[in-house]
């Protein structure tokens, strides 16, 4: 059944490529912001809907998430969709790959499903680029993925990885106000918040010597100031802090959120701090469902280098971490041939189109596609999933 299944998935990917392909060119030619992806979760949705496949568009309060369930299998699995994309430089992280190839997993499992018993949701999820309170945060509070038992992704990069560290990560804006006055004239009438911000700067500089290799801070300064003749009265920056787990996050924030408060202190303005609150959470990989990944992937041809010890020091952060401490999870990275360039460099972007990236959007697809018949056909993991889920519920 598994073998006929997958040939199944695999001709019914190549029933859509043409559908898929076109909504991922046209998803990049049209980037969109987190929470503003009209285009992007339409494009999606109608693939779905031509298919045959209800959708539920704007669901949780989200005008831009949806979902697409079918089957009535007793085991559930979520494919999630991304597709927004990043100031001024687009889709330089592939979410236009990501969504495609979700959708293309989905329309491939669509007939197999109740077959398979499987319940397999498709799920729109925006915002994943805000780095606070993004979009499967706010899908998991708000219930939709009640009853998932295990649920999958693929994200484009430079090489094919199975388990990719993820890092926790919390997104805060900062505000400090202080008092105007003509900097030569009156500057003694002033409270610069500007001098604020140095100091804050200046004391996480200080702060790096004593941080773990896996922690990071970084951030941009959002307004400085009106003119060069006038103190600055409001100043503002945008900070993320990352940390190896939420844990290691809550202490290297605490120690950030200090050095902003030294520029306070120091410069007599106000400060606020909004934001936060609603962090990323580490991502912990599902062992034996990213090794099913990987067969699958090889099967496609496929290779995954190894990249030593130093793999874990380099690591972005993502929702799908909040999904993978709620249920069984992966985040795999599908290769594109970037020609030197990584994730959030413009270069990355135009690599994510053309003849690599489609190749990522198909066999993610069918990756994803296979994985989730080999889950289903796994007595004994799919046994665990579902006694986890049990214990997620009665807890």
């Amino acid at each position: 059944m598994t073998v006929d299944a997958k040939t199944h998935a695999r001709a019914a990917v190549g029933r859509v490529r043409e559908s898929l392909l076109q909504a991922s060119r046209e998803i990049h030619a049209h980037p969109e912001l987190g929470f503003e992806e009209e285009f992007a979760s339409a494009k999606l949705c109608t693939l779905l809907e031509r298919a045959g496949v209800p959708v539920e568009r704007g669901i949780a309060d989200l005008p831009t998430a949806f979902l697409a369930r079918f089957g009535s299998g007793s085991f559930h699995i979520a494919l999630c969709a991304e597709y927004d994309s990043l100031p001024d430089i687009g889709h330089a992280c592939g979410h236009n790959i990501i969504g495609t190839a979700s959708v293309g997993a989905g329309l491939a499992l669509a007939e197999l499903a109740d077959d398979l018993d499987l319940t397999v949701s498709v799920v729109g999820t925006p915002a994943e680029e805000v780095g606070d309170a993004g979009g499967k945060i706010l899908l998991l509070e708000r219930g939709v993925f009640d009853g998932v038992h295990a649920s999958m992704m693929v994200h484009p990069g430079p090489v094919d990885m199975a388990m990719p560290p993820m890092l926790a990560c919390a997104t805060f804006d900062v505000h400090y106000r202080g008092v105007e006055a003509h900097a030569s004239a009156f500057p003694e009438r002033g409270v610069n918040a500007g001098d604020a911000l140095t100091v804050a700067q200046t004391a996480i500089g200080l702060l790096r010597q004593q941080m773990r290799p896996t922690d990071r801070v970084h951030g941009i300064v959002t307004h400085g100031g009106e003119a060069a003749n006038v103190i600055p009265g409001r100043t503002s920056a945008r900070y993320i802090v990352r940390s190896r787990t939420i844990s290691h996050l809550d202490e290297i924030q605490g120690k950030v959120r200090r050095c902003f408060e030294a520029g306070a202190l120091a410069s007599g303005a106000q400060l606020e701090i909004r934001g936060g609150d609603k962090p990323y959470a580490q991502m912990e990989h599902a062992v034996e469902l990213a090794e099913l990944y990987r067969a699958n992937a090889e099967e496609l041809g496929r290779t995954f280098p190894d990249l030593g010890r130093g793999a874990g020091r380099g690591a972005a952060s993502t929702d799908m971490g909040n999904l993978s401490v709620a249920m069984p999870a992966i985040h795999p990275i599908i290769q594109i041939d970037s020609h030197g360039s990584v994730p959030h460099q413009p270069a990355f972007a135009k690599h994510c189109v053309g003849e690599s990236a489609d190749r990522a959007v198909l066999d993610g697809a069918v990756a994803l596609a296979c994985t989730a018949i080999d889950l289903a056909g796994h007595g004994e993991l799919r046994a665990r999933y579902q006694a986890q889920l049990t214990d997620r519920v009665d807890t």
